[in-house]
């Protein structure tokens, strides 16, 4: 769904605005409050604890375990203007996160300087890098222009519940199951370009975040299988 062309919701849009985050935010709670989680790191990764301060980025289909296991951090968040955008914007926002509107297609620039304000002001910001619509696995360029932008680096995690219905989509999506283990898998931070980097170093770097985001899904995913074999 996205917004009508005037730029207003619908009715049915302002109703679904009204009462699916508020649902949402309780329904996370609940289960939230159930899971237990794990912390992993590949070796010369440094897990974050709040209060944290920088750039994170994770894999779309993280999202509810990851908006409940950051909720301490503060994070900021980028978010696109649709529809879906202002669900998860709202959802987020309950659970204690600020969101800056903006994509890498329309409104990107503007986002992009609105979280390097927040990141000024000491406050970490947070990435779906392959969101809001995809491919899975391949994140945007956006985190690494804020880095070059701040000098800040780019932390990369994954979060694998053991227990989980995965939604038939293009992200296939996590919604994890109560009581259940999840894994918080860590990479090595990547450094940030240069500021005046040009297109193909920005590039290089994007596949090194990309790396690095794949390093951790991979560890959680090879951790939460040799458990299950014990």
């Amino acid at each position: 769904m996205s917004e009508s062309k005037n730029g207003r919701f619908t009715i049915g849009q302002r109703v679904a605005l009204w009462v699916v985050p508020k649902l949402t935010a309780l329904l996370l709670s609940m289960v939230g409050a159930t899971l237990r989680f794990e912390v992993i790191a590949e070796e010369g990764a440094a897990p974050a604890t709040p209060p944290g301060r920088g750039i994170f980025c994770f894999w779309h289909r993280c999202t509810l375990p990851a908006g409940w296991y950051f909720r301490k951090f503060r994070c900021s968040i980028l978010i696109s203007r649709s529809f879906d955008g202002e669900l998860i914007a709202r959802t987020l926002e309950l659970l204690g996160y600020g969101s800056v509107r903006g994509s890498s297609s329309r409104g990107g620039a503007a986002g992009l300087m609105a979280l390097h304000d927040v990141l000024a002001a000491g406050e970490p910001v947070v990435f779906t890098a392959d969101g809001p619509r995809g491919p899975i696995y391949q994140t945007k360029i956006g985190p690494v222009k804020l880095a070059a932008m701040t000098g800040e680096k780019i932390g990369s995690f994954y979060l694998l519940p053991a227990h989980a219905w995965t939604v038939r989509s293009w992200d296939r999506f996590l919604v994890p199951l109560p009581f259940s283990r999840v894994v918080v898998s860590w990479a090595r931070a990547v450094n940030a370009p240069a500021e005046d980097a040009d297109a193909a170093t920005l590039e290089a770097k994007r596949v090194e975040l990309n790396e690095a985001l794949e390093r951790a899904r991979m560890r959680a995913e090879g951790h939460v299988a040799k458990s299950r074999r014990k």
